[in-house]
């Protein structure tokens, strides 16, 4: 009785309502934008939403023939951050006689289809832990790709593209899902060893130094993203993935006090000797002295953004009559100070809200599957997410440095909605296979060492 009890039972119809409130908030988001334009094109959005509406059914459908255990608020919740990203980029098109939102649905549309076969194809996120050290070959062929001359071109000071025509792609957003892949292998396959070695000094145990070689290739790798390509926001990410990871895969905190101080080594001495990480911080230290705001490159993208989130308000102006279109890169970078002048302190509230609640859904999976590999996957995933909010959140409302991280689902860039979506079936895939109902035998369990756990005493008898 009791098995009958917690059998785990799909929820598509449940996601189906999640999903129809989500086109339903593009939909008005849209329809607000078109109403305060007297351009005629203000009705485009009919088109737009309705190709949306097509793949979001379609994705729905597939999930119910090969994923129907999926977590059902995930899926919804990417859509409503992506309609809305869609509208507040064809509200700029409007301002400045663009067509940025149409090549953004382009974008999406390969990117969910992309999604749409991983979904079909994977099946199973365990037979990725086969491709673990590909994914790191991988991984360093992505980075290295932009530096190749005549494929690799430079924007706005980074060199993190590649463009081949009128085709460009930022390789770096896909190493992410790469290296999640090679740290979720290594880690699941090598944790035993790393807890099991090492020497004990005070409280902490210290890892062995051949153990720690993955993490100085993570950070060296990091820093030459970094020196290389200036590319700050990568640099953060890549580091701060592993950093995450390995902590969750041996609960030790001196791993993260070794990183932290790497971390500190690593910025220190970018600060001291990187000419652009020098005018970086200058920028955000600096940002309202006169000389620093009319320099090439300087802090008017920063100000600019806060005095349109301050005329926001609580309330905001309203979609489609503020002025976002003031502050360069509105649609990309500080796409959410352009949320913050519209939809003001609120509207901004609720989409971060969206954005930690797909982040703990993300972790739900993550706590929810019966590997070790599908653990630390999901977890990395998730983080990756959570620190790309972060980071370009901190960066417009001027709490940290500003960093070229874009805004999942919402910015304009076709890379960073490729890489996201992927990250979504993964989870997708990984939420299924931790609800759906076991079959066959169960083999021996392969938890996570946790403090105070069984695996954890055995490591460390008294």
């Amino acid at each position: 009785m009791s098995e009958l009890q917690t059998a785990p039972v799909p929820r598509r119809n449940f996601e189906l309502l999640l999903l129809l409130l989500a086109l339903s908030i593009g939909f008005a988001a849209f329809y607000l934008v078109g109403s305060a334009s007297e351009e005629a094109n203000s009705r485009d959005f009919l088109l737009e939403m309705g190709i949306l509406s097509g793949l979001t059914l379609f994705v729905h459908i597939l999930l119910r023939i090969f994923a129907k255990y999926a977590d059902p608020v995930i899926l919804p919740i990417t859509i409503a951050l992506n309609s809305l990203g869609l509208a507040m980029i064809h509200r700029i098109d409007l301002s400045r006689s663009t067509n940025q939102s149409f090549r953004q649905l382009i974008w999406t549309g390969i990117a969910i289809l992309i999604a749409a076969v991983v979904l079909w194809a994977l099946r199973d996120h365990r037979n990725l832990r086969r491709f673990t050290y590909i994914s790191l070959v991988a991984s360093i062929v992505l980075l290295l790709l932009p530096m190749i001359p005549g494929l690799g071109v430079t924007i706005n000071g980074a060199r993190i593209w590649i463009r081949v025509d009128d085709f460009s792609l930022q390789p770096g957003e896909l190493a992410k899902i790469t290296l999640s892949i090679f740290f979720a292998g290594y880690l699941s396959s090598n944790r035993d060893l790393i807890l099991m070695a090492g020497r004990k000094f005070g409280p902490m145990q210290l890892p062995r130094m051949r153990d720690m070689a993955p993490m100085v290739i993570a950070w060296l790798l990091s820093i030459g993203v970094l020196v290389v390509q200036r590319d700050l926001g990568s640099s953060i990410l890549f580091f701060g993935l592993f950093i995450v990871m390995i902590y969750v895969a041996t609960a030790r905190i001196s791993w993260v006090l070794i990183g932290l101080l790497m971390v500190v080594a690593g910025g220190l001495f970018a600060a001291t000797t990187m000419g652009h990480v020098t005018r970086r911080l200058n920028t955000w230290l600096n940002a309202f002295d006169p000389e620093v705001y009319h320099a090439t490159g300087g802090s008017l993208q920063i100000v600019e953004g806060l005095f349109g989130m301050a005329d926001g308000g609580l309330v905001g102006t309203g979609l489609g009559n503020g002025s976002p279109y003031r502050v360069p890169l509105a649609n990309s970078d500080m796409i959410i100070a352009s949320f913050g002048e519209e939809l003001g302190l609120i509207g901004v509230s609720a989409i971060l809200i969206l954005f930690l609640l797909l982040i703990t859904r993300g972790i739900r999976a993550a706590l929810g599957s019966r590997d070790t590999f599908g653990k630390l996957l999901a977890t990395g995933l998730s983080f990756t997410l959570a620190l790309q909010v972060l980071v370009i959140v901190g960066g417009v409302t001027r709490l940290i440095p500003l960093t070229g991280l874009a805004t999942p689902f919402m910015a304009a860039g076709g890379s960073s909605l490729l890489a996201n979506w992927i990250i979504v079936a993964l989870l997708l895939m990984i939420s299924h296979n931790s609800r759906r109902p076991m079959s066959g035998t169960v083999g021996p369990t392969d938890e996570l060492a946790t403090p105070g756990s069984a695996s954890s005493k055995a490591v460390n008898p008294k």
